[in-house]
């Protein structure tokens, strides 16, 4: 049955393609990123899944006024399996992000365009891939009349791109009921070109505004003044001794250690003959999970402390993001090690389990106590001009997941 599966996979390409051509037709961008959300998208996929035997389809609307129909449409496709009571989960997200510079794009981003085995257009990889190899995976099985052991169920989530409040974070606060307490997850929303890559675990994450005021003057005056400016860059240098001060190593993650960086500044004065009196930077914070967030703000409000009293000025802190860490995955799982012995047999690669700087919905799950796998062979093109996923990418993919619920179920 498994080598049926597979083959019935590999013959989808132009169901893929097609696939592909509806979703990049349809912009699905947050209000926040100037759209009208998800409720299109959601509706033409919705068309597309009742054409194949799901037992169920459910809409979970998240309220948002801003949006189209005021909602944030999250979708459950459900395909039974033989045997109740633990489902295997693959979650995609529906939302994109805008396109960007237009002058930076070959064709129209929303026209799926094709060179080789390359689909080119918003959201193709970014997550229409994870989308379309989730729809192929059932649908091989359905086509076979083959049913699975456990419940397989496609969740197709709103506002991954800006935050998951309306998405998995909305499911997993307001309808906690429909995930089983022996459920398993697969997130195809990050992974590398060879496919070797199974992310089991993500860092604390904490973005910090940081605001420094003096007193603003004329630039031959300082002594008039306080430079807001001077202050809050020695500040910014001051925050290197993060490092020194939260160590911890763990060769699990890539960087192996917490990072505490300055990034984005803003405008203070639009003039070279002036003394700034207001200072606004941010620092991005990936701490590693041992280490609480609240100790790293007391760290980083002592250093601002010394600063204040050193140059006379008032620094304000404000978090525009802020999240301690998941508990991990455990790289020893089922879903895990299921994962692992698919990737060796379809892509012929050595698996490796990881952790990441960077946040993902699978906190949602793991924060639920279920186990999340971030899974997919992608060539990282997310959010690039001329954003493309590759065809065997989805195919693969597919017969990564049909591999790993054959596998879960006890049919290998």
């Amino acid at each position: 049955m498994k080598e049926k599966i597979l083959e019935k996979i590999r013959s989808c390409g132009p169901y893929a393609v097609e696939l592909q051509r509806g979703l990049t037709a349809i912009p699905a961008l947050s209000p926040s990123s100037g759209g009208n959300g998800e409720y299109d998208k959601a509706v033409y996929l919705e068309k597309e899944l009742k054409k194949l035997p799901f037992d169920s389809i459910d809409w979970f609307n998240a309220p948002q006024k801003e949006a189209k129909n005021g909602i944030r449409p999250n979708i459950v496709a459900r395909y039974k399996g033989k045997k109740p009571g633990r489902t295997l989960w693959i979650m995609s997200h529906l939302d994109i992000v805008p396109p960007g510079e237009p002058s930076l794009w070959k064709s129209d981003p929303y026209k799926l365009r094709i060179e080789g085995r390359r689909l080119i257009g918003r959201g193709t990889e970014d997550n229409q891939q994870a989308i379309v190899s989730s729809i192929i995976a059932l649908k091989a099985m359905m086509d076979l009349d083959f049913r699975p052991e456990m419940d397989i169920a496609l969740l197709f989530c709103a506002d991954e791109e800006t935050g998951s409040a309306f998405g998995a974070d909305y499911l997993a606060r307001k309808h906690r009921r429909i995930f089983g307490a022996d459920d398993m997850f697969f997130v195809p929303d990050s992974g590398t070109k060879d496919g070797s890559a199974i992310e089991v675990a993500e860092k604390s994450i904490m973005w910090l505004k940081v605001t420094t005021r003096g007193r603003q003057c004329h630039a031959s005056r300082p002594d008039q003044g306080i430079n807001a400016f001077k202050a809050a860059s020695e500040l910014a240098v001051g925050y290197g001794s993060l490092y020194r001060k939260f160590p911890r190593r763990d060769a699990l993650y890539d960087p192996p250690f917490s990072t505490f960086e300055p990034t984005k500044k803003e405008a203070n004065v639009p003039n070279v003959n002036t003394i700034p009196g207001e200072d606004v930077f941010y620092m991005d914070c990936r701490v590693m999970p041992d280490y609480r967030l609240r100790d790293v703000k007391a760290e980083m409000r002592r250093i601002a402390d010394g600063i204040e009293r050193k140059h006379k000025v008032r620094i304000a802190f404000e978090p525009s993001q802020e999240g301690q860490a998941a508990p991990p995955t455990s790289p020893d799982s089922p879903i895990i090690l299921a994962l692992k012995k698919a990737v060796r047999e379809i892509y012929r690669v050595k698996p490796r389990v990881h952790g990441i700087g960077g946040g993902t919905v699978a906190a949602s799950f793991r924060r639920l106590g279920l186990p999340a796998a971030v899974y997919a062979r992608i060539d990282e093109r997310a959010h690039q001009p001329n954003e493309y996923c590759v065809l065997d990418n989805i195919l693969g993919d597919a017969c990564i997941f049909a591999v790993s619920a054959l596998l879960l179920g006890g049919r290998e």
